[in-house]
């Protein structure tokens, strides 16, 4: 695991020093950069298997190279931890809805940092070995490969983790689940979302959905659930 390549992206020097100390003590190799710019430059040329993203950068903000990420082909699936000062939920709801994998506010501790890492590498290994298959339910056709879902023959673009809880919903129609456990089926265990940046993700996955929005059930007090029957 600690092969991996990982891009940090960070302008202070002292926490960029101090990210890339503590990564190579456990074996990571690191590359560094203080700019979005040459972070776009770095993950369209070179391959990584993690960026470290800050979100208040010099020149392109971290949300916009978070995006460029997720639009580019290549990079659509890379994983994509943000480290910054900007702590409100209005923050981390923007990150995760951009597709983050993780969200870590600063101050923080170095090894609670290599071990949020760690875990996110074990997620994605462990979602890349699941086998996910397409799913057609009522007008909705959701293909897991090609990040695809097409409502009524129409595409609709989803963030990832948009599609990965409308997959999660999707896939057991009828069962309710807290928003918790939407949370650790779509993303792993112990991510940092509250209940109400669930309800805003879903208020929006809904939207884009249209009329097949509907599906998504509300159950009062408990959480959500995909309507088994049209």
């Amino acid at each position: 695991m600690g092969s991996i390549q990982i891009l940090v992206v960070e302008d202070e020097e002292t926490i960029l020093e101090l990210i890339a100390y503590h990564l190579k003590k456990e074996g990571f190799r690191v590359t560094c950069v203080a700019s979005g710019e040459e972070a776009l430059r770095k993950v369209r040329n070179e391959e990584y298997g993690l960026v470290l993203l800050d979100l208040m950068l010099p020149d392109i903000d971290g949300l916009e190279v978070c995006r460029s990420i997720r639009k580019h082909p290549s990079t659509a699936h890379l994983p994509v931890m943000m480290v910054t000062a900007k702590g409100e939920e209005s923050d981390i709801v923007a990150g995760l809805e951009l597709g983050a994998d993780d969200y870590m506010v600063k101050p923080f501790s170095p090894r609670v940092l290599v071990a949020r890492v760690k875990a996110l590498q074990r997620r994605r290994r462990k979602s890349d070995g699941d086998t996910q298959v397409p799913l057609e339910i009522h007008d909705i056709s959701i293909h897991p490969g090609r990040h695809e879902v097409i409502v009524k023959g129409e595409h609709v673009d989803l963030t990832n983790m948009e599609f990965k809880v409308l997959y999660f919903l999707a896939s057991q129609p009828a069962w309710v689940f807290t928003r918790y456990q939407i949370v650790e089926g779509a993303r792993g265990e112990n991510y940092p979302v509250t209940d109400r940046s669930i309800d805003v993700l879903i208020t929006g996955l809904r939207k884009k959905l249209g009329d097949a929005g509907e599906y998504i059930e509300t159950v009062r007090g408990v959480g959500y659930r995909f309507r088994e029957e049209a």
